[in-house]
């Protein structure tokens, strides 16, 4: 007998507001978006796929769905994702991860940006799209996601995603972009922590907290509140790498004295020391933080950080080809990538095939009952 999937993400985009006009309405919402759900997490990456994926599975589909004129077109699907506003669909999808995850204390969420590189329009003078998303380290989450408006930059859109996530108890971590007062002050009033990256164009902040750290190891840290961690030497590839971590708390008179930077408890330093054929280079990196002082603790928010990139951007890269996607009319990009986003989690949190996303996608379009498992996931 065959099993019928339990559809718990269709619950949560049910209120969708439907862009079409009534009387012009051949098929159900929900039944185009689920279809879509489907697809995309079975290896669609362009309307015709999903189109094509519907119709293939049709008597499948039509277990648990309406499906009154069988299967929508690709240009019905195309003109439906095209049409719906993001903020709604962003709306759902948040729905239903905040109903699916429970996070540990000290969750690490990472911030970061991507661009949708074949999303601009060169006829239309559309430039690409770029997303901002959220990352949840461990679980393997993404939490949300906004878009760079084309006439602003990070900066704005951090705020607007980070005021759409429950921070509390978590560690936000970011590079450059996100060092702004605002945004930090935003994380702590919120009830998160914070680690984020000191680059040198924030001059006066990154001189004292830089000589501070010159001055802590001159003395031996003598009158300094300092923790140290070093873990063992990594050998990859031909490469070998030591990363030497400080952590000097006690110091907020210090590095910020006119009291700008919302609970700024610590700075930390973590020296990249790298040998490559015989040659070595060293990169120092600084960091501002509300973490207590705890070196160790610092090394793993900042490595869980960097994880965004081979975790989520590269495996939408390769396992969804997202960079050669070529989606771009109206919502359509913003829209497809959520679509990929759910995705992505879904396939994350179902853990009995030990494959990357790439395979485990085309096992859900082979194996209905496997595509059935990856869509009752929910996260422990």
């Amino acid at each position: 007998m065959k099993l019928k999937p339990k559809i718990t993400i269709a619950d949560h985009f049910a209120d969708l507001q439907n862009p079409r006009i009534e009387r012009t309405r051949r098929h159900q919402l929900i039944d185009i978006i689920t279809i879509s759900i489907c697809a995309v997490i079975c290896g669609a990456d362009t309307w015709v796929d999903i189109e094509s994926y519907g119709r293939s599975k049709y008597e499948w589909l039509n277990e648990f769905l309406e499906l009154p004129n069988r299967i929508p077109s690709h240009d019905t699907i195309a003109q439906v994702f095209s049409r719906l506003k993001p903020e709604q669909v962003q709306k759902c999808f948040l729905n239903w991860i905040q109903s699916i995850s429970c996070f540990n204390p000290g969750e690490v969420i990472a911030i970061n940006g991507k661009t949708l590189r074949h999303s601009y329009d060169r006829g239309g003078d559309k430039k690409a799209i770029h997303m901002v998303s959220a990352w949840a380290t461990s679980q393997r989450l993404v939490l949300g996601q906004v878009k760079v408006d084309k006439k602003s930059n990070e900066i704005t859109a951090i705020p607007a995603l980070l005021k759409l996530l429950e921070l509390n108890g978590s560690i936000v971590t970011m590079d450059a972009m996100g060092f702004q007062r605002s945004i930090v002050k935003s994380i702590v009033e919120q009830g998160g922590d914070y680690v984020i990256t000191l680059k040198k164009n924030q001059l006066s902040l990154y001189t004292r907290v830089e000589e501070l750290f010159k001055q802590a190891i001159r003395q031996g840290f003598s009158g300094f509140t300092h923790t140290a961690y070093s873990p063992k030497q990594e050998n990859n590839h031909g490469r070998s790498e030591i990363r030497n971590h400080l952590m000097l708390s006690n110091i907020k008179e210090l590095v910020d004295p006119d009291n700008q930077w919302e609970k700024l408890d610590s700075i930390g330093m973590i020296e990249s020391v790298r040998m490559v054929k015989g040659k070595t280079t060293i990169e120092i990196r600084y960091y501002i933080s509300s973490l207590p002082n705890n070196a160790q603790k610092l090394g793993a928010s900042v490595r869980s950080h960097w994880g965004i990139e081979n975790s989520l951007h590269l495996v939408l890269d390769v396992g969804f080809r997202e960079d050669d996607c070529r989606i771009r009319k109206d919502n359509a990009p913003q829209n497809f990538a959520i679509l990929r986003h759910i995705s992505l989690n879904l396939l994350n949190q179902e853990k009995t095939s030990k494959t990357g996303a790439k395979n485990k996608r085309l096992r859900a379009g082979w194996d209905d009952e496997y595509l059935t498992k990856i869509l009752a996931v929910s996260v422990n």
